[in-house]
């Protein structure tokens, strides 16, 4: 099963604000054999409310890996059936997706208050 993950990024980590940040990681992975298939980064696009939801859907996007990431973002997300996790801490994004697949990935409170 393969599986599109999104990592918001803030000088080449993970950002602290899903909405505002600079670009994505996209990084591809076969959950089952728990291998990284590619990665990419693209810019984001302007901050609009409600648009990347649909920006991330239309790109394939299955998990979304976020530091901090407003209540009603999450509910666009889940609506557009992408899943998140929040709290994840400030780092590389293949280290993240790694410590995702090998179950090791430590998440605390959403950066987030809104």
């Amino acid at each position: 099963m393969n599986l599109r993950i999104a990592l918001p990024l803030a000088g080449g980590q993970l950002s602290a604000h899903f909405g505002h940040c600079e670009k994505f990681a996209f990084i591809d992975v076969d959950y089952i054999a728990r291998e990284v298939l590619c990665a990419s980064e693209v810019d984001a696009p302007e901050h609009e409310p409600g648009l990347l939801p649909r920006w991330l859907r239309e790109r394939g996007v299955n998990l979304v890996i976020a530091s901090g990431i407003g209540a009603r973002a999450t509910r666009l997300l889940n609506d557009a059936q992408i899943g998140v996790l929040t709290g994840a801490p400030a780092r590389e994004p293949a280290a993240l997706v790694r410590d995702y697949l090998d179950g090791r990935l430590t998440t605390g409170r959403n950066a987030c208050d809104h």
